[in-house]
């Protein structure tokens, strides 16, 4: 891609200088939805564009993006997003977040005006995205967005999950919506998924993207489709859930059907946990993995 070529989807969030610390041994990496989910599109065909905001002495961070042909607009920020992430293998969905930089919230003027067929929302943690910019986006494209980057809190650098105040405001502008399964049973107070997805849905999104450690969950036109998880080995966790929403989003822009797109997604998000880093395989892998693994459940 060159610049101002077509872009199919525009993603709006953070790039971040992580500090990954697994069973106390440490990795330094990039991170962000923008950079897990935009690499992986790419490598399915997808025509990205990243918005994003740094320091702008970190703004080498973005080559990784340009080299695999995202076109990437970047605002120069006091600092950049920075987050430390604990867990151990044995148990990588109980995972202690500290943010140790913020790169801002976004300006309505740092969104360029291009031609695109969604905005895929993915902040880090709250604060990235308000209701007034969701409010004027939202009036240009269909929005995809991840709550997380508005059930994360951060407080003197502790990240927990905390009130979503204008939640029903914000998903009344959504048409695809992806949570966790700690998220949606915050949000809703229900630990049954079959009863947090109808609830979440009432607020307005079209589609929701569920993940779990086990597998992913899609709720659309009334039905609900899982697909599993069988990844090898856990050592590409982080990114699961960026990766998973990102290419489910890509594949409906496709034409793909939700149950069609969600056996595709958990496809890519099994590869793509057997090895850290963005997900980087071939559209042929993915096929043949699935072709391999024929199974669903409908719940």
């Amino acid at each position: 891609m060159t610049a101002n070529d077509p872009i199919d989807i525009l993603m709006i969030g953070h790039i971040t200088k992580d500090r990954l610390v697994i069973d106390g041994h440490t990795d330094i990496a990039t991170g962000g939805a923008v950079y897990y989910g935009g690499v992986a599109l790419r490598h399915i065909g997808v025509r990205v564009g990243v918005v994003t905001r740094l320091h702008p002495s970190d703004f080498p961070l973005l080559d990784e993006l340009v080299q695999e042909g995202v076109q990437v607009f970047a605002a120069s920020a006091p600092e950049t997003s920075s987050m430390e992430t604990y867990f151990t293998l044995a148990d990588v969905e109980h995972r202690i977040f500290k943010l140790k930089g913020f790169a801002g919230r976004f300006q309505a003027q740092e969104i360029p005006n291009l031609p695109t067929r969604i905005y895929l929302i993915t902040p880090v943690v709250s604060g990235e995205v308000d209701l007034p910019l969701l409010r004027q986006l939202a009036t240009q494209r269909p929005l995809a967005l991840d709550a997380q980057g508005f059930v994360r809190r951060h407080n003197h650098g502790n990240v927990m999950l905390g009130d979503w105040p204008d939640m029903k405001q914000v998903l009344s502008h959504v048409t695809f919506l992806k949570v966790d399964r700690t998220e949606a049973e915050w949000l809703t107070g229900k630990t049954d998924l079959r009863t947090a997805v109808h609830l979440l849905a009432a607020y307005g999104p079209r589609e929701i993207i569920l993940t779990q450690s086990s597998s992913v969950i899609a709720y659309a036109g009334g039905h609900i489709y899982e697909y599993p998880f069988r990844s090898a080995a856990l050592a590409g966790r982080t990114g699961r859930g960026d990766t998973c929403f990102a290419t489910y989003i890509g594949k409906r822009l496709d034409d793909a059907s939700p149950r069609e797109a969600c056996q595709f997604a958990a496809a890519v998000t099994t590869l793509k946990q057997e090895r850290p880093g963005p997900w980087r395989g071939t559209l042929a892998e993915v096929e043949a993995w699935i072709a391999n693994h024929q199974h669903s459940s409908l719940l």
